[in-house]
């Protein structure tokens, strides 16, 4: 048994791995049907070729958020 064997706890490291790909692919699906709705085919494109682990559909979610009303 070697060194990283015994350091790294696959176990977590499993659970890591889970948890951020489900949150990419809502993220992704959230950004992607905003896009499409939008009309913005090169979003669109970018959003489904690029893996960018959740960072590219965030970036896109924030810029294209809609403005929030404010009650007076």
């Amino acid at each position: 048994m070697s060194n990283l064997d015994q350091t790294l706890p696959w176990g977590l490291i499993g659970v890591l791995v889970i948890l951020v790909t489900i949150i990419d692919l809502v993220l992704r699906g959230m950004a992607l049907w905003r896009s499409a709705r939008a009309g913005q085919s090169a979003w669109f494109v970018g959003l489904l070729v690029f893996n960018t682990v959740g960072i590219l559909p965030a970036i896109y979610l924030l810029m294209h958020r809609k403005p929030q009303i404010s009650a007076k």
